[in-house]
């Protein structure tokens, strides 16, 4: 199937996201959707920390948290450190190289936002800096897609990088929302640090930072961008091919079961029809 705007491939078929996953969901259920998975996500945050440590290994973390944060999002069950773990095993060559070409980006970015602030004020310097401020908001947003295709399609890592790049345009009002709130949550943190400037204070906030914004941030990426790649993606596919994947689309949450799974009396999962006989 060619797709929208002729860039998308279904020929090589994905995971895929849920059909009733979050559309435009309150703020409310975001948080009662990250408050009811905290602990779950506490150690995920702390293994997401420690592989971010050496730069080139941050695509491999932002793969791993992606995933988890995509099943909490569409309010399905999520292992949690598991579920992390074994997205970066399927998804480790193209997370890797993205991670690492990520970092060359930042750093010619910022190379370039020095060099003209250090240039004389003029015209000239002052367009430049305007549309290197410019890229750092598209390359930004395009991070807050490029984990998810990634893990759902199988697309290359070419495909990755300009559907990333549409979506920015494409969803540019909820992206915008997105943005704002994080920049927004960053400078809570920030002014904190002068509110009550001391080591307590600050040893205090680095492991509340650590322990809980990542999947903060990455689940408010997936209320945000979801809608999109669902409309854009996700239903114009199944629309053109009801019967694909039954089985598959079953497990992923993509189609209703009519039994749920419960715990008996002895510790052990079950089968219920939830449909009256």
């Amino acid at each position: 199937m060619a797709g929208f705007l002729g860039f998308f491939d279904f020929e090589k078929e994905g995971p895929g996201i849920a059909k009733d996953a979050p559309k435009k969901r309150s703020f409310v259920v975001f948080f009662e959707f990250f408050f009811r998975n905290l602990w779950k996500l506490i150690s995920v945050n702390l293994v997401y920390a420690i592989m971010s440590l050496p730069i080139f290994t941050l695509g491999l973390a932002n793969v791993g948290i992606t995933n988890v944060a995509r099943s909490i999002a569409r309010d399905k069950h999520s292992f949690g450190l598991s579920d992390y773990i074994e997205t970066i095993k399927k998804n480790w060559k193209q997370g890797l190289i993205a991670g690492i070409l990520n970092t060359f980006i930042c750093i010619i970015l910022g190379f370039d936002i020095y060099f003209f602030f250090s240039m004389e004020r003029g015209l000239f310097s002052s367009v430049c800096i305007g549309a290197t401020f410019l890229i750092i908001f598209f390359f930004l947003v395009m991070n807050y897609y490029m984990w998810t295709l990634m893990i759902t399609f199988k697309f290359s890592l070419k495909q990755i990088y300009i559907n990333s790049f549409k979506f920015v345009i494409i969803n540019l009002k909820n992206n915008f929302i997105c943005f704002v709130c994080l920049a927004l949550t960053y400078a809570i943190y920030v002014g904190l640090l002068f509110v009550f400037p001391n080591w307590a204070v600050l040893l205090i906030e680095f492991v509340v930072f650590i322990l809980t914004f990542p999947s903060f941030k990455a689940l408010l990426i997936q209320f945000c961008t979801f809608p999109s790649i669902k409309k854009y993606i996700i239903d114009p596919y199944y629309e053109e091919n009801p019967d694909l994947d039954i089985e598959k689309r079953r497990d992923l949450g993509l189609i209703e079961d009519e039994y749920q799974t419960v715990i008996n009396d002895d510790g052990e999962e079950e089968n219920e029809n939830v449909f009256d006989d």
